[in-house]
């Protein structure tokens, strides 16, 4: 028998449930042993639920091929064999909310790429190298749900990855003022060229809901644990643009910022060189060794070369200057769907196991 925890993926015929899916073959802490999706997939084999709407350039895993997706909503059936599960279901927000705790009811760990709860004010919202004492809130959460094991942490968006760690990692300067446009790939919609052409050689300036959460997110991230909730924090103020490009996989951002203290670049880069957290002190299986990393050269980063630093788990930093109205301007760069969405929160669950908040059932 396997020493790993059992793993359920919650909506795994979607792009990012498939991307868990790719991730988690051959994981050393986890393996997959539930998928459940809509009652249009329920009853079939997750080959034959997916079909042809199999997203990634890695082929589909062998050993999941043969696995019977179970409905969703059937949360008991599907609680019963995991240890914990990882959500990214398709539906509203309401039914989200409603679904995961239903699922953290039935003494099962919720660990979430949507967005739904991660407002709920004693839900940690986790970027494991930035605020890992946010998991500190899990037993407030526990005590309002009423249970033992189950809980719900969830992973902010991944327009906030490609330079929220760049700040955070600058944070004794005082970050101030920060405007930011994230040029989004189309994966970040679910989608490939092939059922969204009307992407190819286009640019959309507009992705719903994407510049609030861009402005709003790094906050509580760097909030704090009080009374049992996290309160956001009150700076910086951030300003966001959100446009939608015609990349396949990789966000990119062009940021602004000004600061309390104004650093010298020297100092910027040995900050963003030095910068690792407690993912990398427990040596996690999907931690990068390097977060950041910083190129010189000025065409760099680049989404095509350099989304995958790091098996897509890094963050890449570029074209740091010195601007005429804010203090400096850079670059940054991530994976979207890998550091931004599915890698990510496996990150989140591996250090929440490490922290003897998922056991074994």
């Amino acid at each position: 028998m396997s020493d790993r925890l059992k793993a359920g993926v919650l909506g795994g015929t979607g792009m990012v449930g498939q991307r868990f899916i790719a991730l988690l073959e051959n994981h050393p802490w986890y393996e997959v042993t539930a998928i459940a999706a809509s009652p249009r997939s329920a009853g079939k084999t997750y080959e034959e639920a997916v079909g042809s709407r199999w997203k990634l350039d890695t082929p589909m895993p062998e050993r999941v091929k043969s696995i019977v997706v179970k409905d969703v909503n059937d949360v008991a059936s599907v609680a019963a064999g995991v240890d914990l599960v990882f959500s990214a279901v398709d539906m509203t927000k309401d039914e989200i909310r409603a679904i995961e705790e239903a699922y953290a009811k039935a003494e099962t760990p919720v660990i979430s790429n949507n967005s739904a709860h991660r407002w709920t004010p004693d839900v940690p919202m986790l970027i494991p190298e930035l605020n890992p004492e946010h998991a500190e809130v899990i037993p407030f959460q526990r005590k309002r749900l009423n249970t033992v094991r189950g809980f719900i942490a969830v992973k902010p968006n991944c327009s906030i990855q490609s330079y929220t760690p760049a700040l955070h990692a600058l944070r004794e300067f005082g970050p101030r003022v920060v405007v930011a446009t994230t040029y989004q790939a189309i994966s970040g919609a679910g989608k490939t060229f092939k059922d969204w052409p009307e992407m190819v050689d286009n640019i959309i300036p507009y992705i719903g809901g994407e510049e609030e959460k861009s402005e709003q997110e790094p906050l509580r991230i760097w909030g704090r644990l009080e009374n049992g909730v996290i309160v956001k924090a009150a700076a910086p103020l951030i300003t966001t643009q959100c446009i939608r490009v015609p990349v396949s996989n990789g966000h990119t951002a062009a940021v602004f910022v000004s600061f309390e203290k104004k650093p010298s670049r020297e100092e910027i880069l040995s900050r963003w060189a030095s910068f690792s957290g407690e993912p990398q002190k427990l040596s996690l299986p999907s931690a990068p060794r390097q977060f950041i990393r910083y190129f010189d050269e000025e065409n760099r980063p680049q989404a095509a070369l350099d989304r995958d630093y790091e098996n897509g788990m890094g963050v890449c930093l570029g074209r740091l200057r010195e601007d005429t109205v804010y203090d400096y301007k850079f670059v940054g760069l991530s994976h979207n769907t890998v550091r931004g969405a599915a890698g990510g929160a496996i990150l989140c669950a591996e250090l929440l196991t490490a922290k003897k908040y998922i056991e074994k059932k």
